[in-house]
This record gives C-alpha cells, structure tokens and sequence, in this order.
C-alpha cells in the first residue's frame, strides 16, 4: 500500500505539476496521512472491468464500505447504471489526456445513497516506468441528492 500511495502522489504531480498533499515524513507517514486526508481519494487498476485498490477513510465512508469491500469492487459500480456512458466517456477522456479537472457527476454508495461530487480531478497512475497501471480520483465537494 506504500508504494500505491507513492505512486498516487507521483502521478498526480507528473500530471497536474501540482503536489496532491503537501507533506514531509517516511513513506509509512505519508501513506497514513494520505489516507486521512480530508478529501475523498479512489483508485482502481487497469483489469478489463477494473476494480478499486485504493480509498482513503472519506472514500470508504462517502461510500459506506469497509477497506476489503472496497478493494474487491469494480469501480463501475461507484455510479449508477444509468450514469455509467458519462462514467466511461470521463475515463476514456482521461486515459488519452492524462488528467481532467473540474470534473462532476452523480454517484452512489453501497446503501443506494445518491450523490454528487464536485470538483474533481481524475488522472491516469503511472508506475516506476512510467507505464499507466490505473487511475486516481480526488474529490474536495460532494453533497447527497
């Protein structure tokens, strides 16, 4: 999970050449403040129907799932399947662009709690080569419909 973490601040400054979170310490106090940041953090891998590997505690909460259902659920699922061709165009999007900011949409959480988040920036993660092995999503708004 270290090195997720890594790779999740890498990428997201590669990118945007903006650090996510401004923080100093060991890779084990970076991965553990990340992961209670205050704001949402997703991720998911590059699987034919991909499934979520990361989430930080707003995630896991905004999502009403613990740390082990989450990291065995395809990320698809995070939007309702009437929100899915929105979903797949914003991912497409990114995956050719690298990142795209102020990005919002309608999602649900596992009890069927509408909402939507706003202010989002979606980026492709890369790994020590420099090769896409997912993607990353970070939410600072959201609010229940």
């Amino acid at each position: 999970m270290i090195l997720h973490t890594q790779r999740l601040l890498r990428s997201y400054q590669y990118w945007t050449g903006e650090t996510l979170l401004d923080v100093q310490g060991t890779p084990e106090a970076i991965a553990e403040v990340l992961f209670y940041a205050p704001f949402v953090l997703v991720s998911h891998g590059i699987e034919p129907d991909p499934i979520l590997n990361y989430g930080n505690q707003k995630a896991l909460e905004l999502w009403e799932l613990t740390w082990e259902e989450l990291t065995q659920m395809p990320s698809r699922k995070t939007a309702e399947p009437m929100a899915q061709e929105d979903r797949n165009r914003l991912l497409a999007e990114t995956e050719a662009k690298g990142f795209v900011r102020n990005y919002q949409g309608v999602r649900i959480s596992s009890s069927g709690r509408r909402f939507l988040i706003q202010d989002a920036l979606i980026w492709n993660l890369l790994d020590e080569d420099n090769q896409r092995c997912g993607q990353a999503a970070v939410c600072y708004k959201h609010r229940f419909l």
